[in-house]
């Protein structure tokens, strides 16, 4: 792609935000001069994209809402991508937006050609969804909302519901929506609190663009996923985890998934394990699903947790056979 074509679909996906853009913030965002983007709303004029520009010293360009826009063109890598994306949003948690995810993946592979339509049906046979997960769906309207806003750059007011059920009325500047798990979050600088914040999307309630431009500010550098997470963990109890492990470090690597900074050799057999979790549930079954002997040091949690387990797991290996008998003739 050259860089022209790169500059006009980059200024196509800003026109398409509910705003108008005036072409000295244009220029600045695509680093070119007021005279080049003059150029290139001309070149998509000609392409048939309906820009239209504001009268008077406030005026800026917007694309006309309401019009048929061009036919929309696609390589076959993003044709797969969005037939892929439509399946995956046909049973993620947004509301209302399942059916209409299956009727426009419906669409997108009817036009597709046999060689695409081929590989989407292979991504659906070797690609299941889990049954019985649940959780609270987002309204698909105010996630469009939290979005436009984002990509705007402009503030909101909304209603926030706390885990507690207390609401508030909260006046921020969007920055980022992160999606983790079957959760969706949006990253913003609460202007009541002056601080950032993270909000869960399913506790937002009423989102409204106040037509305030946000104050550019620098957000935390570590990234809006790493940000997201870390605030998440903050709010739950984190054990510290000190192990050893009779097994040896690569393995305990491959099958727990841990971080190899988190595993030290002691020799072949053995090594030692460091590390934070959430939950001591999910980590005694972790280091129990390993296959090997163990002994843990800390935290007492996870030791009495684990005694706790095998005090039950002794009792129902102690059941004799007539005690299974009368079980089995009593169900």
């Amino acid at each position: 792609m050259t860089d022209t074509a790169a500059r006009l679909l980059t200024l196509l996906s800003l026109l398409q935000t509910p705003r108008e853009w005036p072409g000295s913030e244009l220029a600045e965002r695509l680093a070119v001069s007021a005279r080049t983007i003059r150029r290139d709303i001309e070149r998509l004029r000609q392409m048939g994209y309906p820009v239209e520009a504001g009268m008077g010293a406030a005026g800026g360009y917007r694309l006309a809402a309401g019009r048929a826009m061009p036919p929309l063109l696609l390589d076959d890598e993003e044709a797969v991508a969005i037939a892929v994306g439509l399946r995956i949003a046909a049973g993620n948690p947004v509301e209302g937006i399942e059916e209409a995810s299956v009727r426009a993946l419906a669409k997108v592979i009817q036009v597709l050609p046999a060689r695409l339509r081929h590989r989407v049906s292979a991504l659906g046979s070797a690609a299941i969804t889990m049954l019985g997960v649940t959780g609270p769906t987002v309204d698909a309207q105010s996630l469009v909302t939290l979005a436009g806003a984002v990509s705007a750059g402009e503030r909101l007011r909304f209603r926030y519901r706390a885990a507690d059920g207390a609401e508030t009325r909260r006046l921020a500047e969007p920055y980022r929506l992160v999606a983790s798990g079957r959760r969706w979050y949006l990253m913003a600088w609460d202007l009541d609190r002056d601080d950032w914040r993270v909000f869960r999307v399913d506790r937002i309630g009423d989102p409204l663009p106040t037509g305030a431009r946000v104050t550019g500010r620098e957000p935390p550098g570590e990234g809006p996923a790493a940000f997201v997470t870390r605030v998440l963990y903050s709010g739950v109890p984190t054990y510290e985890v000190r192990a050893i492990l009779h097994l040896p470090a690569d393995q305990v690597v491959a099958r727990l998934g841990a971080d190899p900074a988190d595993v030290s050799p002691i020799d072949d057999r053995t090594c030692s394990l460091r590390g934070h979790a959430d939950t001591l549930e999910w980590l005694a079954a972790r280091l129990l699903m390993l296959g090997c002997e163990f002994e843990v040091h800390d935290p007492p949690e996870l030791r009495a947790h684990l005694r706790d387990l095998a005090a039950r797991a002794s009792r129902a290996a102690e059941l004799t056979d007539a005690t299974v008998q009368v079980a089995r003739s009593a169900s």
